[in-house]
C-alpha cells in the first residue's frame, strides 16, 4: 500500500474539506498509479488510506464514506 501523504494544512473538519482532499488523493492516485486495474472499491479503501488523517474521516467514517461515494459519482470517476 502507498505511503500516507500529509493531510493539507488548510484541514477542517467538515464535508467540503473532506471530499477536497479525497478529490486530491483520488487524482493523486490515479497520476501516480494509473494502470494499476483496481476495481472502483480497492482504489476508494487505498484513497482513504492516503486520507486517514483528516479528522472528517476520523470522526465521521461512515458519512465520509458516503461523501466519498457521491464525489466519484458527481465526477464519474
Amino acid at each position: 500500500m502507498e505511503a500516507k501523504s500529509p493531510v493539507s494544512a488548510q484541514t477542517f473538519n467538515n464535508a467540503d474539506s473532506f471530499a477536497q482532499a479525497f478529490d486530491e488523493a483520488w487524482f493523486t492516485h490515479s497520476r501516480t498509479h494509473p494502470d494499476t486495474g483496481l476495481e472502483a472499491e480497492e482504489k476508494v479503501k487505498r484513497v482513504l488510506a492516503l486520507i486517514a488523517d483528516h479528522p472528517f474521516l476520523f470522526e465521521n467514517p461512515a458519512l465520509a464514506r458516503q461523501v466519498a461515494d457521491f464525489r466519484i459519482r458527481l465526477l464519474g470517476l
